[in-house]
């Protein structure tokens, strides 16, 4: 009999070879889907972990730009003002206070207008000699407000100055961080200030980055939130950064995008899972049927495939979840894919751009895209700033990362940074032109006017340049406020810009002072119709809330290469010119000439010699005496300063008081007079006045009543023997801080009298608001007057004002005796004048007093 033959396949023992082999190819697949789906999970945490990491990067580096940023103008900001000569000499050679503060050349407004909470000057002994904070003079050393030495610093702010650099620095301050420059005081450019030989004074200017402050500048910069981090430090799960030279540590609110991707993409994983899981137990269940059926095993073929599928969708969710586009291209730079965030980002149809070169989407500064992968594609962590017209048809940057694909192509992200490169630029405009009214600023001029000069301008074809400064703007300021006063000054600045051509230049250097830059004028003649044209503009009047306002404006005049050819030089000649015009009345134009220069040093002498004549008592007293006109009795006497300069003579006060008023030196001329005048009253008689004349600058600044109380504690005079003089000048400035010091003053026991009656617009509401004792007649009065008629019946008038308000009636200038019958006549208390006695010096005013007892 024939052996039997068995199919393997069908005997019992080849269905369990066959069930055993499906079952391992089965759990064969479920391991390999499940290592994948791992794999899905650690690309997850791994793309989630360097999306959070470059996120966190990117805001470090834009918090280092935001703080680099603010650093780079303090430091500009501190250099403009320690490279000034005048500064040189406020702070330096000398401290003058009221320069700095009182003036507001380095006062409250840099706190005000810069942010600046603290100013400081330390001198070469290493001592805080001036300090402002918050806006606020104080007495306060710079290292114990900062609480850290300052010695390194003022030395690297001493080396700075030899380069005309100056040194910033990140530091703390009442436990926030600050930016800190610092800069050596120098004569900068000016000629006329020597610099001493030894260590210079170093000017140092404080900003502290407050919460909103900080909060702002990140804003700016893309990064939310960000702050100083609490003093118990930061949480691990915030983003921090510490910033240089121990100023601390910010923390900022972390966009987390790996986060979000995780978010999204791990419930999809999870639900692919489940759906695996559950498709593997059914299939395990059918196994043994599968097995037996080749059907079945296409049927798991396919599952399989499916699973895979289903997993490459995860792994394009995951790209289309970042916050950049992919892309990339063949060995032709040709689009071969994009993700689907191109659409969303760039406005673009991604489908359309497929097959597109890369150089027909994508344009950089560095040349064609396909030289510049050629060169550098093959470089670790390749990077290329590309420009590329969106959607709408608006210019964007985007910032391409390229990763070379041996023999194929190249692949990558592109991340968009139009904000970023908008804000880097604004931040370099405005480093190049003013904030308040767009013109260029002090460095935009001085560049565009070295690179005119370097044109070498000719005498038919000169270059122009224009010092301008706005006349009676002060009062804008004062009366209606800052923002009225920047309404002007905007408004001005348009005007400047109406009246030029396109290729001059408009600067705003500060203040109300501007630059103009105009080459292509062949006369003075059409300078000077520019001149007339800029005055008329701006004299129109400026509409603010409700308020007409009227200015005008002075503007110097220098030429190159007539007068410079340096751009120091034509400034500096421009601004003397200006003086001039000023000094002319103001409301008009100067040229430069050479003389000029030297009448400015020959004022700067004078100033400095009376500054010697104060201290080495060069001045002297005269008297004026002052009499009754009923009985002609000795009533008083007038003090008046006479200076003997060593070179040119006795000079009067018309000849220096100007300069000591502007250049702050009335102050103590002023306690010069006022305390030899009180000390030689002193040994009147008792009913012998004294009268000193006050200047209105007095009342603006100088303690005026602790120095008369001063005064008068040590000469002993009785204050009801001292008469103080002024003028109606004194109201106009500040009319509550003249009355609360006249008031002061009256508290004291003296007597206060308005010198110069008649001459101003207000002088009778001033004398029914104000403390007067007395009123004196302007001498322009009484030269008219007569006993027969003329000025009579205003003296008379006046004369009955006084009485009516119980004021002594003086009358100045009597110089005739027709003069004195007329007073008598309108019944006027007292007179002095020429007529009556001239000027004497001391010994002659106590022998006409000793003359009158005898």
């Amino acid at each position: 009999m024939e052996k039997l033959k068995v199919d393997p396949k069908s005997s019992p023992e080849g269905k369990v070879s066959n069930l055993s082999t499906a079952r391992a190819y089965l759990l064969a697949c479920s391991l390999l889907l499940l290592a994948m789906f791992l794999l899905v999970g650690v690309l997850l945490v791994s793309i989630a972990d360097h999306l959070n990491h470059d996120a966190g990067e990117h805001s470090r580096i834009d918090i280092e730009n935001a703080l680099l940023s603010v650093e780079r103008v303090a430091g500009s900001t501190v250099k403009d003002y320690a490279f000034w000569g005048d500064a040189y000499v406020h702070l330096h050679q000398q401290v003058d206070v009221d320069w700095a503060f009182g003036r507001q050349n380095l006062g409250s407004t840099l706190f005000a207008d810069l942010g600046f909470e603290g100013v400081f000057v330390v001198d070469p002994t290493g001592r805080t000699v001036y300090s402002v904070i918050d806006g606020q003079l104080q007495t306060v050393a710079v290292q114990d407000w900062l609480h850290i030495p300052i010695e390194p610093l003022l030395a690297q702010a001493r080396e700075a100055a030899v380069n005309s650099q100056s040194v910033s620095r990140l530091v703390q301050a009442d436990g926030a961080p600050a930016v800190l420059a610092a800069a050596a005081l120098t004569p900068g450019t000016d000629p006329s200030v020597k610099a001493d030989s030894g260590p210079a004074s170093v000017l140092i200017f404080i900003a502290k980055l407050a919460p909103q402050r900080l909060a702002a500048l990140g804003a700016d910069f893309g990064v939310q939130g960000l702050r100083v981090a609490p003093p118990g430090g930061t949480a691990a799960d915030v983003p921090s950064l510490r910033l240089r030279d121990n100023a601390g540590v910010v923390q900022w609110d972390s966009d987390d995008p790996g986060h979000q991707l995780l978010v999204l993409v791990v419930p999809l994983v999870t639900v692919a899972g489940l759906i695996f899981a559950l498709m593997a137990w059914v299939i395990q269940r059918r196994s043994t049927a599968a097995a037996r059926i080749m059907d079945s095993n296409y049927a798991t073929l396919q599952a399989s495939r499916a699973a895979l599928l289903v997993s490459e969708a995860r792994f394009r969710d995951v790209a289309e979840a970042a916050s950049d586009w992919i892309w990339e291209v063949d060995s032709q730079l040709r689009f071969t894919y994009l993700s689907e965030r191109f659409d969303v980002i760039t406005g673009l149809k991604g489908a359309n751009c497929l097959g597109l070169a890369a150089d027909d989407l994508l344009a950089s500064d560095q040349g064609l895209l396909s030289n510049w992968f050629k060169d550098h594609a093959h470089r670790p962590n390749a990077i290329v700033q590309c420009n590329y017209l969106s959607g709408d048809g608006e210019p964007r940057i985007c910032r391409l990362s390229v990763r070379e694909i041996p023999g194929q192509g190249y692949r990558g992200t592109a991340s968009d940074i139009t904000e970023e490169v908008q804000a880097r630029r604004r931040i370099e405009y405005l480093s190049q032109h003013d904030a308040l009214t767009g013109l260029a600023n002090r460095s935009r001029m001085q560049e565009f006017l070295e690179g005119k000069l370097k044109a070498v301008p000719t005498l038919e074809q000169p270059l122009v340049m224009l010092s301008i400064d706005l006349d009676r703007f002060k009062p804008v300021n004062d009366l209606l406020g800052h923002a009225a006063g920047d309404d002007v000054l905007n408004q001005v600045s348009r005007r400047l810009q109406g009246c030029l051509r396109g290729d001059d230049l408009v600067a705003r250097i500060g203040g109300d002072e501007f630059m103009l830059v105009v080459a292509g004028m062949s006369s003075p003649l059409e300078v000077e119709g520019l001149c007339r044209r800029l005055i008329d503009f701006i004299e129109q009047p400026f509409y603010i809330t409700e308020h007409e306002v009227f200015i005008s404006a002075s503007i110097g005049i220098a030429m190159a290469p007539a007068d410079a050819t340096l751009a120091e030089e034509l400034l500096r000649y421009a601004d003397i010119a200006l003086y001039e015009a000023k000094e002319s009345g103001r409301n008009t134009w100067r040229f430069y000439a050479g003389d000029m220069n030297a009448r400015i040093i020959e004022r700067r002498q004078l100033e400095a010699d009376l500054r010697h004549a104060i201290k080495n008592g060069e001045l002297r007293l005269d008297f004026q005496p002052r009499y009754r006109i009923e009985g002609k009795r000795l009533a008083g006497a007038e003090a008046l300063v006479r200076w003997e300069h060593p070179r040119r003579g006795l000079l009067g006060p018309d000849v220096f008081i100007p300069i000591a008023e502007e250049t702050g030196l009335i102050l103590p001329l002023s306690n010069w007079v006022l305390h030899a005048a009180c000390q030689e009253a002193a040994g009147w008689p008792d009913d012998v006045m004294i009268s000193v004349n006050l200047s209105s600058t007095e009342f603006q600044r100088g303690h005026l009543v602790a120095r008369v109380k001063a005064v008068l504690v040590e000469t002993g005079l009785n204050p009801a023997r001292l008469e103080l003089e002024l003028t109606e000048s004194v109201m106009l400035n500040d009319e509550k801080v003249a009355l609360d010091t006249m008031q002061g003053l009256k508290a004291l026991g003296v007597r206060l009298l308005m010198d110069d009656f008649g001459t101003g617009y207000s002088s009778l509401s001033y004398l029914r608001s104000f403390p007067f004792d007395g009123l004196k007649i302007d001498r322009s009065f009484v030269g008219g007057l007569t006993a027969s008629g003329g000025d009579q019946s205003i003296i008379q008038a006046i004369v009955g004002l006084g009485r009516a308000l119980s004021l002594t009636v003086t009358a100045e200038g009597v110089e005739t005796l027709d003069q004195l019958k007329a007073l008598k006549d309108v019944q006027c208390d007292e007179a002095q004048g020429f007529y009556l006695s001239v000027p004497v010096n001391a010994q002659a005013i106590s022998a006409l007093i000793t003359g009158r007892t005898d």
